[in-house]
């Protein structure tokens, strides 16, 4: 296989991985409902109408957070060893936030439960807030980088650490694994930038799915707020981004630091651009057509659609047009791109052949979506019983 087919596949994996992601910050509305069971559910049936909207999606947040992590894994070993296997406390924490939510929807109305169901109520709302802010924070360290070293030559080690490539380093003299990213002030920024998006997005995503004239109010008042703290945050890490200097490397590999990067990406690759403008329009319409319309209730499909295209632009140009999308703080040399990071050629050849079915499986989820939503929710059918969370 000559370079430039090389290169092309680890630019289609990129997009792929991007891809991923983005739909996994989509999918995160199921947490941002969770952060509302106290709040927007006055009573026990309102509860349970939240608990039963979010509770039928959470298994499409989940899968796609493996996938993505299974498709890194595959197609970028190099991160996957150096950020889950550095950084892990970060990641066991996201991990433990999801079986919490997995366990709460399965057993919180169970017979025998001793533990009651406000508990599990109380898991799902620890996930609901804990889950979008750390994945935001995780996702910012693509930008603003992690203290790591990368040895490939340890591969051949015999020593103590043992055949170990990538080492995360000390914190000011702390060894912190990862949760060193939550003190950087712009990854707690886009950590409440997704968590006020999935916010956002669960209170659009109420408004069509739940039938119930106090929670269609009550979920536009709330939707103001949550709105605006929303692009707040995401001006200010746009802003952020837009003046951040970033790394770029050669051909030889060689990486070198470039002032204003991100920016820079932006312009060359203006198609992306437009994926972005385009997905900033979208989330905006969605919000101010279901604020100002007195009785619209599809904002979420516009919004949806935008947060994709919008998170989708912002993954791209963290890796294309020779970026390193995983900087080091340590050692700049040690920063990972997706040509020194990817798999090997044959192993990328044979990934993509499978990636023909993904339209088959995306298919078959957005019948599967539509099989759910069929009918709204409403109070009746929480009190019918049959198969309810």
């Amino acid at each position: 296989m000559d370079a430039n087919t090389y290169s092309l596949l680890q630019h289609y994996w990129w997009f792929l991985i991007s891809l991923l992601g983005a739909l996994l910050v989509f999918l995160l509305f199921v947490q941002g409902g969770q952060s509302f069971l106290f709040s927007l559910g006055k009573d026990k049936i309102t509860q349970r109408m939240m608990v039963n909207s979010t509770g039928r999606k959470w298994e499409f947040t989940f899968t796609t957070l493996v996938t993505f992590g299974g498709a890194f894994f595959a197609s970028f070993p190099l991160f996957y060893s150096t950020s889950f296997g550095g950084a892990y406390w970060v990641w066991m924490l996201i991990l433990l936030c999801f079986v919490l939510q997995a366990v709460s929807y399965e057993y919180q109305h169970k017979h025998g439960n001793v533990w009651g169901s406000r508990t599990y109520q109380i898991f799902l709302f620890i996930n609901g807030v804990l889950a979008p802010i750390l994945l935001g924070a995780a996702v910012s360290t693509l930008f603003t980088g992690g203290n790591f070293l990368v040895e490939k030559s340890n591969i051949f080690s015999l020593g103590a650490a043992g055949p170990t490539i990538s080492q995360w380093q000390p914190y000011h003299g702390v060894q912190l694994h990862g949760l060193e990213a939550i003190l950087n002030p712009w990854n707690l920024v886009l950590g409440l930038t997704v968590f006020f998006l999935s916010r956002v997005s669960a209170l659009l995503y109420f408004i069509n799915n739940i039938d119930d004239n106090d929670l269609f109010h009550a979920a536009k008042r709330r939707l103001w707020f949550n709105a605006g703290a929303f692009l707040i945050l995401f001006l200010a890490y746009v802003g952020y981004l837009l003046t951040a200097p970033g790394y770029t490397y050669d051909a030889s590999g060689l990486i070198s630091p470039e002032v204003n990067k991100y920016r820079n990406n932006l312009i060359t690759l203006w198609p992306v651009f437009i994926l972005f403008l385009t997905g900033v329009l979208l989330v905006l319409f969605g919000i101010f057509a279901t604020l100002l319309r007195k009785a619209y209730k599809k904002g979420i499909w516009f919004e949806g659609v935008g947060v994709v295209l919008t998170i989708l632009a912002l993954l791209l140009i963290a890796g294309w047009n020779n970026t390193a999308y995983y900087p080091s703080l340590f050692n700049m040399q040690s920063s990972l791109t997706i040509a020194n990071s990817s798999s090997s050629p044959f192993t990328l050849k044979v990934m993509s052949y499978v990636s023909i079915l993904i339209p088959f499986v995306l298919a078959y989820i957005v019948y599967t979506w539509r099989a759910i939503d069929l009918h709204k929710i409403d109070r009746d059918e929480m009190t019918q019983g049959g198969h309810i969370y």
